[in-house]
């Protein structure tokens, strides 16, 4: 034991002889009837760089691929993932569990807002509440023959990455990004929380890389030129893509047909998570 230990293992990352015997497990098993092989999580250390588009681009690609996959949206004040699939459906609860919606793919989906009346009523909670429910979709919901679950995480790394990490055995995770020059600090603030927490990190996608002209067939760099690897390379770890700025993507989003986009700006990962 250290010299300076203050006795409180939750708050500590050092690796030590005593944190291993006396540290608290808060690993929390899924329902009963749940059948899950992986867990992924998204994440971003800010919000709107596309954080949810890419966790759904993710479970698009490897459904296609012949996986069962599904996506628990953590975000519970800023749900976007249903709109993206179109589901107007609400979840159903059982007397042994809540049901996921199934999207047009068979991709199951759940999301707070799956549970509001109204999809644009508030979730005015504060943070162990929000926290508790993501915790809930773990451990209530029947996650059914999943072979990939992604987690679409709130930004930042606050209440609910926290429950997540620990809560969750969490196989990995990806890291959204954009080409903004403040994307270094950034980007270290969620690879130092996956570290403190003994998250393994896939990788790094970045978005809004670029945008192609329709008429020269150029890319342009809206927001400059990227250091993304300069980035990644400091930390060890790959760039995993690039996705462009298309309105062909933002269209499909609006308007829930999220599956219908033929390109596979995600499939090189797919290996990555198969193997």
């Amino acid at each position: 034991m250290s010299e300076t230990c203050q006795l409180d293992c939750g708050s500590c990352s050092a690796d030590c002889a005593d944190r291993t015997k006396n540290q608290t497990d808060f690993t929390e098993q899924p329902h009963h009837l749940s059948n899950i092989k992986k867990v992924i999580g998204v994440v971003s250390g800010k919000g709107g760089v596309g954080k949810s588009l890419v966790t759904s681009l993710l479970a698009v690609t490897m459904n296609r691929r012949g996986h069962h996959t599904a996506i628990l949206d953590a975000d519970i004040t800023g749900p976007s993932i249903p709109k993206s699939f179109g589901i107007k459906k609400k979840a159903i609860g059982t007397d042994t569990g809540i049901l996921p919606v199934k999207s047009v793919t068979g991709i199951d989906i759940m999301s707070i807002n799956l549970l509001l009346e109204n999809d644009t009523d508030p979730v005015v909670w504060r943070g162990p509440i929000i926290a508790g429910t993501v915790k809930q979709f773990w451990t209530e919901v029947i996650w059914e023959d999943v072979d990939y679950l992604f987690i679409d995480m709130p930004p930042g790394t606050g209440d609910v990455p926290l429950t997540v990490f620990q809560s969750i055995k969490v196989d990995g995770i990806i890291i959204v990004t954009s080409p903004q020059e403040l994307v270094s600090m950034i980007v270290s603030k969620a690879v130092k929380m996956a570290q403190m927490m003994n998250i393994p990190i896939y990788g790094i996608v970045e978005n809004m890389s670029y945008f192609k002209c329709t008429d020269c067939d150029k890319e342009h760099r809206i927001f400059g030129e990227s250091n993304i690897e300069k980035v990644a390379a400091s930390h060890g770890i790959k760039v995993l893509a690039k996705l462009p700025i298309d309105t062909r993507i933002a269209a499909s989003c609006d308007a829930g047909m999220i599956e219908l986009i033929h390109e596979n700006y995600l499939e090189e990962i797919a290996p990555l998570l198969e193997a």
